[in-house]
């Protein structure tokens, strides 16, 4: 096994522990700060990563947490579809590519607007913690810092948790570990890269 594999295994060992802690679930130890958390790992693992957090889920249910699973690109086609445009999408991205879907969809996908839909269909404050994934696939149309800042204000003190498919400094997030690299510093590290606990307890 090579050594990243070996280690993105060794913190996806680690993310159920993560969570159930009192840390995670009451936000201690965050200077303030909304409970945001972000676990990234290499893009090529994504398959890897969606099976191991599909266990994970299981297990949590299992022990009784009340918690939403939200898949972004879900979320992205009934926003879509709520609408009539998903036919027009196919058309547009078919025709103009990724960056013409982009423009056309700008302002029915707006960041906010996810926001809102995001957190009406899932209720923050009767949740315990809320998990994020599918952010990858929905590229260029979501952008994770962007999505991230709007939920902001949604959350209240419910903790939420990204799985992003790219690197996450605690200083700037580079999604794919292609995309160029935006200044985000709103949220912890779930699992750093050494196992070590989170510096945010």
């Amino acid at each position: 096994m090579k050594q990243p594999a070996k280690q993105l295994q060794n913190r996806l060992n680690l993310v159920q522990e993560r969570i159930e802690s009192t840390e995670f679930l009451n936000n201690e130890g965050l200077g303030n700060e909304l409970g945001f958390w972000v676990f990234d790992y290499p893009p090529e693992f994504e398959l890897v990563v969606r099976q191991h957090t599909e266990e994970i889920m299981k297990r949590l249910h299992k022990r009784g947490y009340r918690f939403a699973v939200v898949n972004l690109f879900e979320i992205m086609i009934d926003m879509i579809e709520a609408r009539n445009l998903l036919d027009k999408a196919f058309l547009k991205e078919k025709h103009k590519g990724a960056t013409g879907l982009k423009s056309a969809l700008k302002a029915p996908l707006d960041q906010k607007r996810v926001a809102d839909y995001l957190t009406s269909k899932i209720n923050p404050e009767q949740q315990q913690f809320v998990i994020l994934t599918g952010l990858g696939s929905t590229w260029p149309m979501l952008r994770g810092h962007e999505l991230l800042n709007a939920l902001h204000a949604k959350m209240g003190a419910t903790p939420l948790v990204l799985f992003y498919p790219g690197t996450y400094s605690g200083l700037d997030i580079k999604l794919f570990n292609l995309i160029k690299s935006h200044n985000y510093y709103r949220a912890f590290k779930l699992v750093p890269e050494d196992g070590s606990a989170p510096a945010a307890s």
